[in-house]
């Protein structure tokens, strides 16, 4: 009898660890699907622009994470335009978290010269259009300033990202985490201090 109670725990022991390792093998693949696909880390992972041709008055657009990072490079006038206004806007002094630290400030940048700033009105999601052009020549009034219009429903931005008031958009243009890797290069969507 005793034999037959050993031979039973024997039995038992080796179905419980094949029956364990199968599980662990079933999970491994099962694991292996949560992590990230390569293509969905390269959707999040950090963008490089060359600022380099970049005129003053001139605005490129590059892509991060799905969606459109204006890169404008603002001439003298229009940095002392942005003083001129703030009267006019919702959140002149960017008190909502739509920035980091570091673009915390009136031309909410690093450099005053470039604005880098997410295109996508914060109202229902659009692509504000740029109208730099100041005055009647921009079809917004002679005293547009110059600045962002979304066509959707009216929402204007300066040519900082704030918007005015009585608008339907209600925070300034996202400001992306970004950094400097040269005079020339941004390095989009990452801080200098996480790098």
């Amino acid at each position: 009898m005793e034999q037959s109670l050993d031979s039973r725990r024997r039995l038992l022991v080796a179905t419980s660890a094949v029956g364990g390792s199968l599980a662990v093998a079933a999970a491994v693949p099962f694991v292996a699907s949560l992590t990230p696909s390569q293509r969905a880390r390269a959707a999040g992972a950090p963008v490089e622009a060359d600022i380099g041709n970049l005129a003053p008055g001139e605005m490129m657009t590059v892509e991060w994470r799905g969606k459109p990072v204006w890169i404008l490079r603002r001439t003298p006038q229009m940095l002392a335009g942005l003083e001129t206004i703030e009267d006019d806007l919702l959140d002149p002094s960017s008190e909502r978290p739509m920035q980091p630290e570091y673009a915390h400030n009136a031309h909410r940048s690093i450099k005053p010269e470039y604005l880098i700033a997410v295109g996508i009105c914060t109202h229902l999601g659009c692509s504000p259009s740029e109208k730099f052009a100041a005055g009647a020549a921009s079809g917004l009034g002679q005293d547009w300033p110059g600045g962002f219009l979304c066509p959707c429903h009216g929402s204007t931005f300066d040519l900082a990202g704030r918007v005015y008031k009585n608008k339907p958009a209600p925070d300034n243009l996202e400001i992306p985490p970004h950094y400097y890797l040269s005079d020339t290069r941004i390095l989009i969507g990452e801080d200098q201090s996480t790098a």
